[in-house]
């Protein structure tokens, strides 16, 4: 009977095995790490997501104007800005994370986010000091978005080589829950100052709060990433290059794996399109161009994310049982059929009507929230897993996710259609589904690289 021997060197824990190469996990430690990488996901997501839900008010405090949809133009514009500097981000902490480590890189991508986020809340408005301040604003989500070029795919590759092959969607959807959590507290505290505080207090100095808070939560988080362990995949690894950090070169990580990439950004496409149309554009949608109340436009969003929370476990174990491919192709199927109507429901103005259209949209969007944390890492295999996914992911997203809020407002002002939102998500539904039909099914399947892993008792 062969011994089982530690993949995880130079620990004190070592409670993942492997024996005659399968990967055995300690259902304890994977839960920890997973918990540990979700919570700092929600973290890095409440410091982000805030700036979305609260533009309208930005724009007034950093890009005075006489007209709102310029001051909402300038306002995505800066948001759009970090998403431009996450490939770089990706360049930087993807090979970084193939190199040294995914735990080391999770807790370094968590200070950045944290100072950045805490930095605008330090920044004196256009009234005080002129043009400085949306310079300063630019540079706090520059730091932003380069962080956060390591941030999805570390996570997403954390959980992904901690979990057994039979249950990488459930434990991965758990990713998506932390982000939605990020989402809720943060739209939750916007919604929170918007019903208790004057529009004039909210501009003068309510609008920092959220961004303040942000310096003891990193903290939180990076204690949570600095406990974790190194996960069993890149222990062994590490163990093949006889204990030497392997060092990948950038163009095995880009031209080697040009097909998993073109894939990869294909899928990502349609899952930060939709998500950030949903999530990051709709409240300022409602309030911008339908006029709807700015407190009960933030708690439709509020409760769509919480009943996107609800299902998203259960749809991460469906992957499991089914496949990401059919979960995936559904959620392109749903968007290219329902966006229009889901739109004009939204359009119609009553809290019903919006409620069942931004549901729908959201439980489309669980298809990809719950399917692609464990689908996109599946793409590669360990040598360059962090690298090329932080590639691939940060390039689709500054292309077309994080631009999405900047180019349909463009598109409505300058075609005065409303129903831009819906047209643009059935664009990115195409893209996704030529995407889903091109890959490979990775549910029950070993990830490319690492030996099989089951979960212990």
């Amino acid at each position: 009977m062969a011994t089982a021997t530690a993949v995880i060197p130079h620990q004190k824990t070592r409670r993942a095995t492997q024996a005659h190469d399968v990967t055995v996990t300690d259902p304890a430690l994977v839960k920890r790490a997973v918990k540990a990488a979700a919570l700092g996901n929600a973290m890095e997501w409440f410091d982000f997501g805030v700036y979305s839900y609260i533009a309208v008010t930005l724009g007034k405090v950093f890009f005075p104007s006489g007209n709102p949809t310029a001051q909402l133009l300038s306002t995505f514009g800066a948001f759009a800005a970090a998403f431009l500097v996450r490939p770089l981000g990706g360049l930087v902490f993807g090979p970084l994370g193939d190199r040294v480590g995914r735990q080391k890189v999770l807790a370094l991508t968590m200070i950045m986010m944290a100072v950045g986020t805490f930095a605008i809340g330090l920044i004196p408005s256009y009234a005080t000091i002129g043009v400085g301040a949306p310079l300063l604003l630019l540079a706090a989500r520059l730091v932003q978005g380069f962080s956060t070029g390591g941030e999805y795919a570390g996570a997403s590759t954390f959980i992904a080589e901690y979990a057994p092959d039979k249950r990488r969607g459930f434990f991965g959807s758990w990713l998506e829950f932390g982000t939605l959590a990020g989402y809720i507290g943060g739209a939750g505290l916007v919604t929170l100052m918007t019903a208790l505080l004057s529009s004039d207090d909210l501009t003068s100095w309510g609008w920092r709060i959220p961004f303040l808070i942000a310096g003891p939560m990193g903290l939180i988080g990076l204690y949570l990433r600095m406990r974790l362990e190194e996960t069993p995949a890149f222990a062994a690894e590490v163990e093949k290059a006889e204990a030497a950090r392997p060092k990948v070169p950038l163009r095995e990580m880009v031209t080697g794996q040009w097909k998993s990439l073109l894939l990869c950004m294909g899928l990502v496409l349609v899952f930060n399109v939709t998500d950030y149309m949903l999530l990051s554009y709709m409240p300022s949608y409602l309030t911008s161009e339908l006029k709807y109340d700015e407190t009960h436009g933030l708690l439709v969003v509020l409760a769509v994310m919480a009943l996107m929370m609800i299902v998203q476990p259960f749809a991460g174990a469906l992957t499991d049982r089914i496949g990401r491919r059919p979960v995936i192709a559904a959620g392109c199927a749903g968007f290219l059929l329902l966006s229009v109507p889901a739109l004009l429901l939204i359009r119609e103005g009553s809290l019903l009507a919006v409620g069942l259209g931004m549901g729908a949209l959201g439980l489309l969007l669980v298809c990809f929230t719950a399917a692609m944390p464990a689908a996109l890492p599946a793409l590669f295999p360990t040598r360059v897993r962090y690298g090329s996914l932080s590639i691939g992911f940060n390039v689709s997203v500054s292309l077309f996710g994080g631009t999405t809020p900047l180019v349909v407002t463009a598109l409505i002002g300058a075609t005065g259609n409303m129903m831009m939102p819906a047209y643009y998500m059935m664009a990115a539904a195409v893209v996704g589904g030529v995407a889903v039909w091109r890959m490979s099914e990775s549910a029950g399947r070993p990830l490319p690289g690492s030996a099989p892993s089951v979960e212990g008792r």
